[in-house]
């Protein structure tokens, strides 16, 4: 997301024409709530139809536009089911797949950085990308015989009903910065936390327990009784290109240049810095950023500009796109990242054995 949008929307740009501009936003986000509102009230009504589909769905999604680190939930889900010895395929809408330095081709169609990342953690697991989710999942009964989806980035994809709806939310991001898309980056109000079945708060160890409860009353308040489960992104090691890796403590006290394109990329670098990197340089890119021949240059130039003795960092969803050893002399490695669950594992665990094994529930 573009930098001077954020900066915009989080109030860090004063004076009269920003204000002015941030007024035009907000007027603009009403008819969008309205629009939210209304598609939301045609599914509960029944005016529009979800789709059964012949398999259980688990969908998960987030409120917010923007990261909240849903690659590694995803992971971690359909782990738990292929530790079971189901057939898991996952399905994605497939953002910034068309376009890409790196990007591969699966089936006649280029994948995202998101499906190249779980392809490289999860090979056994399909991936299945398109627009039209309805038809990936009768593809995957069909064609792959699969027993179980999991709907990457599903929270507003309705015409798909779900068994499970896991709905996160970045506990150092949590509310979008307070409004609907545009003036925020709210994709629906908090009140729509009440069709979900479970909140996953992501990244809870890099905030303060007082705003973790601050949270926690508001989740709350906009759905009583839903299930909370906490959990973090902890690094598992440091990868490159060629498969190597080394163990997080490789590069603690060394000059580090950091760069990521990531919805929130302030994550990443507290990361860094918990392992004691020592950051010499640091850019960001836009989410899902599309690595050019240009980019690869300038970072090239940027790497020769810090210390001799400096390595790269990127994330794994980076690293994906970009496939390089290394900028001139100086090594490129990527934090590989697995969720752990801090309070709650046998609360979600519970609720992911009962999808497949209770009657389903409405969309």
């Amino acid at each position: 997301m573009a930098e001077k949008f954020l900066a915009l929307i989080r109030g860090d740009t004063r004076g009269f024409w920003p204000t002015l501009e941030r007024c035009g936003l907000r007027v603009v986000s009403v008819p969008y709530g309205w629009g939210v509102r209304l598609r939301n009230w045609a599914f509960e009504r029944g005016w529009k139809k979800a789709f059964a589909a012949p398999v259980p769905v688990i969908s998960v999604g987030n409120l917010t536009l923007g990261g909240t680190g849903k690659t590694p939930c995803v992971e971690y889900i359909a782990r738990f089911y292929r530790e079971l010895g189901l057939r898991v395929v996952i399905l994605s809408r497939g953002y910034g797949a068309s376009v890409g330095r790196n990007n591969e081709a699966r089936n006649g169609e280029a994948q995202n950085d998101e499906a190249q990342v779980l392809e490289e953690n999860l090979p056994d697991v399909p991936h299945l990308q398109g627009a039209d989710r309805v038809h990936l999942v009768q593809t995957a009964v069909e064609e792959l015989e699969s027993e179980i989806a999991v709907l990457d980035d599903g929270f507003q994809h309705r015409r798909l009903r779900r068994d499970l709806d896991i709905v996160l939310i970045d506990a150092t991001a949590p509310w979008g910065h307070g409004f609907l898309f545009p003036r925020g980056l709210m994709r629906e109000p908090a009140s729509s936390l009440r069709r979900a079945h479970v909140v996953m708060l992501t990244r809870s160890d890099l905030v303060e327990e007082g705003a973790l409860e601050a949270i926690r009353r508001r989740i709350g308040k906009a759905a009583p009784g839903l299930p909370m489960v906490e959990t973090a992104h902890r690094p598992a090691a440091w990868v490159n290109c060629q498969g190597a890796d080394r163990p997080l403590d490789a590069f603690a006290g060394r000059p580090v240049g950091g760069f990521c394109g990531l919805g929130n990329p302030e994550a990443f670098r507290k990361t860094l810095e918990q392992l004691g990197a020592k950051l010499a340089g640091w850019r960001v890119y836009p989410d899902h950023h599309a690595y050019t021949w240009e980019d690869i240059e300038r970072l090239r130039v940027w790497a020769r500009q810090l210390p001799s003795d400096a390595v790269l960092a990127t994330t794994q969803k980076d690293l994906v796109k970009i496939r390089l050893e290394r900028f001139g002399e100086r090594e490129l490695w990527a934090l590989r990242i697995q969720l752990a669950v801090l309070k709650g594992k046998d609360l979600l665990e519970e609720k992911l054995s009962n999808s497949i094994i209770q009657p389903r529930r409405g969309g």
